[in-house]
């Protein structure tokens, strides 16, 4: 860690902030001039602190600009695993690379790319200090609106960074003030401190914050709404399992607390965004409606001006997606057509794939990816053509019984296979996108290069059709497709959606939980499965994604156009899935009757798995599933298992590669050896050997 972080020296507060942007209150801070050129003097003026203020916003692009936006948050959890790329397999595995120092490639990683448990720890410690400095100055601003909206952002961040660091590491250090001079003697506070200080920023910032008024513009802006979900978020943390050991005194009022500020938010921002697709799916471009959405409490913007993307930009399209052009052996070419890179880093478990309700839940397939069109021809003796299915992942259930004698894999093509394999079953689903099916061919038993399933003869083979070491063949997830990329791998344009309205609902609902109010926990949780259910009307085998913001690239000519239409179809394998499931555009209903008993069968064969039986936790683990459903894939895993104290019992039965995870000790992150090791006592002097191991969490 660089241990000058904490100066008060200006120069240093202006490296810290080379990526972002400043402007006056009424613009859009991505469409304004870097701020690194100031002075020093410049940010302690009343105009200089408003601009700092406004660049606290380039602080949160930091989480998706590199392999840690998924290592940190998603791996070594119930929901994704690794797959075939091994860069981050250490946080999934949680092997002995996974430790204070951080793998390397002389230490054991696969490559240079491997997250380190700095790199968290580093970057939010800037942005607390330039939230120190705001706050300890703002009664220089005259202008008390002023003043109280920048001190809002402020608490805001600090609280928002402070809230990661203690949700990973537990208790940290809690710098409060500008620091004077190089600071390397620390106080560690206690899990307990850590959680009161969150706490307090965010009442702090919820106090300042004008309401819903979009000062930065919408899309962008900290609202009053956005503090009080996470409020509502570090309240229920405290009250959780994980702090069983000293929370007992707290539990009550954070819970009531907590419900307070969620239902503030809930009421100022209601109703959800009335189709989940538009959440996600429909996103067209730059700055889009999708981005506009009143459900969006709070998002990492970016935008297409390269000055402004800061050294890591965007690159979230990269980790959802399977190796398609890899195991497609060609058929399907990667490219900026399709809206994600085949890094393969993020599996699904076979949990993730069964906890939906396969035939009503509608978010199942308005998010999973489970077909991509030929965008090239290998072998012209074979009965495929450009835009016809080249990639046909079928997502059917355990019970299905239709695929058993089915012959399934990667770039099945030998001539003594052809005739019985590699093939759609022999029943008509329907033309391929009809207004009413949007179904896969009109040609059934159509020959198709590579195929998957997840369930043959009640046993789940999906990870069976594999390029070795492990699988990078399964059906990734859409939440940060973008196809407004300039190049293959170039930063990605849409903003990263890191708050929203539904969260707030399953928060609530699991305070409610908590208090034994299960009546009022149901009703939210019906809210949200209600925006999942099917509408009259939808066509169930529709599906799009943000490859569509290609139709507006200016890369959208000649071949590449040609590829971008071959490539996306516009279909998913819904009927394939649900054999037994006649083409319908009724209305589906997820709504439950009663709660915690009686739940959906995908839910109770869950449950059955993980041996929970009592009221409460029957509960808190349906609300667990139920945010997979929700939220899957959107930056918070980790963190919520190891809140509720489920980490080690769902990712043991659920990710067969998290083979070392360790109770007493994985539900923490190492704090980095690079800091402990640059610590000294107040009189200069090197801390012992046993002092430094204090500073460590416990097993490491």
């Amino acid at each position: 860690m660089k241990l000058n972080i904490f100066k008060k020296r200006f120069t240093v507060l202006c490296c810290s902030i080379l990526t972002m942007t400043a402007m006056s209150c009424k613009d859009d801070f991505l469409d304004e001039d870097l701020t690194n050129q100031y002075s020093t003097d410049y940010f302690l003026t009343p105009q200089g602190l408003e601009d700092l203020t406004v660049s606290l916003y380039g602080n949160i692009r930091w989480h998706f600009g590199y392999e840690w936006a998924y290592g940190l948050t998603l791996y070594g959890t119930d929901e994704f695993t690794n797959a075939n790329d091994l860069t981050n397999e250490m946080w999934n595995t949680y092997d002995n690379r996974l430790g204070p120092v951080g793998a390397t490639t002389e230490t054991g990683a696969a490559n240079k790319n491997a997250t380190s448990p700095a790199n968290l720890w580093d970057q939010m410690y800037y942005g607390i200090s330039s939230a120190n400095i705001i706050i300890a100055n703002a009664e220089i601003i005259e202008d008390e609106t002023v003043r109280n909206r920048c001190l809002a952002h402020a608490y805001f961040l600090r609280g928002y960074n402070y809230y990661r660091l203690v949700a990973q590491y537990g208790g940290v250090v809690l710098q409060l003030e500008p620091a004077e001079g190089v600071v390397r003697n620390f106080e560690r506070s206690t899990e307990e401190e850590s959680w009161e200080q969150v706490i307090s920023d965010f009442r702090n910032a919820y106090e300042h914050f004008e309401g819903e008024i979009y000062t930065y513009g919408k899309g962008v802006t900290w609202t009053k709404a956005t503090a009080a979900h996470f409020l509502s978020k570090a309240l229920l943390f405290r009250a959780s399992e994980r702090n069983d050991a000293w929370n007992s005194g707290y539990i009550e009022s954070d819970l009531n607390e907590a419900i307070d500020a969620a239902s503030y938010a809930i009421d100022a921002r209601g109703p959800l965004t009335n189709n989940y697709r538009d959440l996600y799916a429909t996103w067209s471009g730059i700055d889009s409606e999708t981005e506009q959405l009143d459900e969006i409490l709070m998002a990492a913007s970016h935008n297409a001006d390269e000055s402004t993307k800061g050294r890591f930009g965007n690159r979230t399209y990269n980790y959802f997606t399977p190796q398609f052009s890899n195991f497609s052996g060609g058929w399907v070419r990667r490219g900026v057509w399709i809206g994600g890179m085949d890094f393969q880093r993020l599996r699904p478990t076979e949990y993730t794939y069964a906890v939906f309700d396969h035939v009503n839940d509608s978010r199942m397939w308005k998010t999973f990816k489970t077909v991509y069109g030929v965008n090239n021809v290998l072998d012209e003796n074979v009965d495929v053509e450009l835009g016809d299915p080249g990639i046909v992942m079928i997502l059917n259930t355990k019970e299905d019984d239709t695929y058993n004698n089915f012959k399934f894999g990667a770039n099945i093509q030998q001539p003594d296979w052809r005739d019985v394999d590699g093939r759609l079953p022999e029943w008509e689903v329907g033309m391929r996108q009809t207004e009413t099916s949007g179904s896969l061919t009109s040609n059934p038993g159509q020959f198709v290069p590579n195929s998957l399933v997840l369930y043959q003869n009640g046993e789940y083979v999906s990870p069976d059709f594999k390029s070795t070491p492990i699988s990078n063949f399964f059906a990734g997830i859409n939440k940060t497709d973008d196809g407004s990329r300039f190049a293959e791998k170039g930063d990605a344009h849409r903003d990263v959606t890191m708050a929203r309205l539904a969260e707030t609902y399953l928060v609530r609902a699991e305070c409610y939980a908590r208090l034994q109010q299960y009546g009022n926990a149901m009703n939210d949780l019906n809210t949200v499965r209600a925006r999942a259910a099917w509408k009259a009307g939808e066509n169930r085998s529709y599906y799009v994604d943000g490859s569509v913001a290609f139709e507006n690239n200016s890369l959208n000519t000649g071949s590449a156009a040609q590829n971008y239409i071959n490539s996306n179809l516009n279909i998913n394998t819904y009927y394939l899935s649900n054999p037994d499931i006649d083409v319908t555009t009724d209305a589906s209903d997820l709504s439950l009757t009663s709660f915690p008993d009686n739940l959906p069968d995908e839910d109770e064969a869950v449950l059955n798995a993980i041996g929970v039986s009592g009221t409460y936790e029957r509960a808190l683990h349906f609300i667990l599933n139920e945010r997979t459903r929700e939220l899957l894939g959107e930056w918070q895993r980790w963190e919520t298992l190891s809140r509720t104290g489920t980490l080690i019992q769902r990712a043991r039965a659920f990710n067969k590669e998290a083979t070392n995870i360790t109770a007493n000790k994985h539900e923490l992150r190492p704090i980095p050896q690079s800091f402990i090791d640059g610590l000294l006592n107040e009189d200069g002097s090197n801390l012992s050997a046993e002092m430094k191991a204090e500073w460590q969490n416990p097993g490491y």
